[in-house]
């Protein structure tokens, strides 16, 4: 019996996928559940499991091709038909296989080394009684073998390029970065973007941090980063601006009475911003572990469509590759963005002293077309004066 393997429903915004990976081949058996390939949407990377255990016998379509929802992709023949076909082909070429190794090999244990190096009784010349392969005819094959592999590599290495030769590669762009080109793209031709910069002192967090975090993964089992911190401030300073919330819908203006921040993501396949729902109602704890658990999730390809849609405000910290200060873009709906960067010790004037703190640049990027210079200046000096007295938090003040 035959099962058949069919694209998945996409989600609703999703037209078609692209084949990224094959992870079998024909002939191969596969058992239930087991990742067959994987399909590339504009968002998510999709896995199609195997429906049950069984041999695939087909494949209708090679990597790199699209497909839309429900197209076959292949065929699995069920393994109780599987074993029994299988059983009668292989029956008489393996015993006739087993009985040439047989009579080729002197003995039990010639047969095991070979067994053992994969090696065929008909690659080797036996130098034994009417040409059986000897013990020392098997270990001269294999030496034989590693002596003509090993000097690939030192040999590459003395071969230089020529001179003047300039190498180029072309390859396709991935579904997931011309999705990330076209929305920047978008987001810097119908938002009237500017940015705005500020600074901000973060002894008081570190040292909240260094105080409680030993204690902090003991009681929850998630390391105390910065991210809760910054996400509380974040959420708190939303509330009182309610305009960086919104999102502009043609002529109207929606205001989201919720707070779902997206948290920008760095992976091989490119930036992904999965969303932490309700976080005005998470404790920090919580936060650290919905920010680790979908950083996790997004570098396995494993995010689901559903985990990055509905944000209303996005925070990205380039400071985690060393960004000392850049311009994020809005991640279209949403009006702004907040760029963390690079923790530095510089020095400051403190009480009419100068000293060396741990500061950060931050920078909000917004559309204009919505909020005000004097709201996004006042947003990102809320969002300062949160962090540098994280007691604010506790006090609403």
């Amino acid at each position: 019996m035959f099962i058949e393997v069919k694209v998945p429903a996409l989600p609703e915004s999703v037209a078609d996928a692209t084949i990224a990976t094959w992870h079998k081949k024909v002939g191969d058996s596969v058992t239930r559940d087991e990742n067959l390939l994987d399909l590339e949407t504009d968002k998510v990377v999709l896995e199609v499991p195997a429906p049950t255990d069984g041999i695939l016998t087909e494949i209708f379509f090679k990597q790199g091709d699209t497909v839309q929802s429900s197209q076959l992709l292949a065929k699995i023949e069920a393994k109780s038909t599987a074993s029994a076909s299988a059983a009668k082909k292989e029956e008489a070429p393996a015993t006739k296989q087993a009985e040439s190794q047989d009579e080729k090999a002197s003995g039990p244990a010639v047969r095991r080394l070979m067994s053992e190096h994969d090696i065929q009784a008909d690659l080797i010349s036996g130098s034994g009684k009417n040409g059986r392969v000897t013990k020392d005819d098997v270990v001269s094959f294999i030496q034989s073998n590693r002596e003509k592999t090993a000097p690939a590599a030192p040999q590459a290495k003395q071969q230089p390029t020529a001179v003047g030769a300039r190498e180029e590669r072309r390859v396709p762009m991935t579904r997931l970065r011309a999705k990330i080109a076209e929305r920047l793209v978008q987001a810097q031709h119908n938002a009237a973007m500017l940015t705005t910069f500020n600074e901000v002192n973060l002894k008081a967090v570190m040292d909240l941090r260094a105080q409680y975090k030993d204690v902090f993964e003991k009681k929850h089992g998630v390391k105390l980063g910065f991210m809760s911190f910054f996400t509380k401030a974040v959420v708190e300073a939303l509330k009182r601006f309610p305009a960086v919330n919104a999102s502009i819908d043609g002529q109207d203006i929606i205001y989201h009475g919720y707070y779902d921040i997206g948290i920008a993501v760095s992976t091989d396949r490119g930036l992904v911003v999965p969303v932490v729902r309700d976080a005005d109602l998470l404790n920090m704890a919580d936060i650290e572990k919905t920010i680790s658990d979908s950083a996790n999730r997004a570098r396995q390809g494993k995010l689901a469509m559903e985990d990055m849609q509905g944000g209303t405000f996005t925070i990205t910290n380039g400071g985690v590759f060393g960004s000392l200060l850049a311009t994020p873009i809005i991640n279209p709906p949403q009006t702004a963005i907040l760029g963390m960067h690079k923790i530095q010790e510089r020095p400051i004037a403190e009480n009419g002293q100068v000293v060396i703190r741990p500061m950060m640049y931050l920078a909000l990027s917004y559309d204009h077309r919505l909020i005000d210079g004097k709201e996004s200046v006042q947003f990102l000096v809320a969002v300062k004066e949160l962090l540098e007295d994280p007691s604010r938090l506790l006090l609403n003040v």
